[in-house]
């Protein structure tokens, strides 16, 4: 406790130094803003020796605590300098458990998401629609985002609202389909909002497609062997 008493006196006698000095700039030829980080650290280490001292552990416990308490503080201060890193390979872990999700492309300029050709040969992507999670094809060939009635139901489109006098063509040939709007859809960071799209008929379409209405909305997009780039 005397050494905890003579140790707060010496950072008292600081603290009116740097008071007394605050014009000047500097106390001991140290800038003020670094001589308080020295009182500020100084109070910790006086905290901390009272502390294991006065709790009367034997120094090699107190050691192998104080190693333990560093090695989780290292362990979050490199997660927290490489997060943006550990994001990036939680992405290429879920893209490779999860087809279609899509997986953000750091250092790019905007905004980027890359896609991972399915076992099926085809380009899948998950994306949310009105917040919810839809599978789509990729589709050049399709001039607009077409869901099937069962993801328009999921995805809160009243199918009482709905008028299929659209003509489309399909992979079950000649169909009807009809106009909505979409609040929001969005592929990781890329984001449209008031999105027009068509409904198909009930049974005559498979699976959702994501096609050019979406895709020529962005800056562009380039196929580099078994993966899609998205580019906003």
């Amino acid at each position: 406790m005397r050494l905890f008493w003579i140790i707060i006196a010496v950072m008292a006698a600081g603290l009116v130094l740097l008071i007394a000095n605050h014009e000047n700039g500097q106390v001991f030829g140290i800038e003020n803003n670094a001589f308080a980080s020295v009182l500020y650290l100084g109070l910790w280490v006086a905290v901390l020796t009272v502390g294991i001292v006065g709790s009367g552990m034997r120094f090699s416990a107190v050691a192998r605590d104080l190693a333990y308490w560093l090695l989780i503080l290292l362990v979050l201060t490199t997660g927290y300098q490489y997060r943006y890193e550990l994001q990036d390979v939680a992405s290429r872990l879920t893209a490779g458990l999860v087809p279609g999700s899509p997986m953000t492309v750091a250092g790019s300029e905007g905004h980027a998401v890359m896609l991972d050709k399915s076992s099926n040969g085809h380009f899948e992507v998950r994306m949310q629609v009105n917040g919810t999670t839809v599978r789509a094809l990729v589709d050049t060939g399709a001039s607009a985002t077409v869901l099937t009635a069962a993801d328009a139901e999921r995805v809160g489109i009243a199918a009482e609202d709905l008028h299929f006098t659209t003509p489309v063509m399909t992979a079950n040939g000649r169909a009807l389909a009809a106009s909505a709007s979409l609040d929001e859809l969005r592929i990781g960071p890329i984001e449209r909002s008031n999105m027009p799209v068509l409904v198909a008929e009930p049974g005559r379409l498979e699976q959702s497609l994501l096609g050019m209405q979406f895709l020529s909305s962005l800056s562009g997009f380039e196929m580099r062997g078994d993966r899609l780039i998205l580019r906003d």
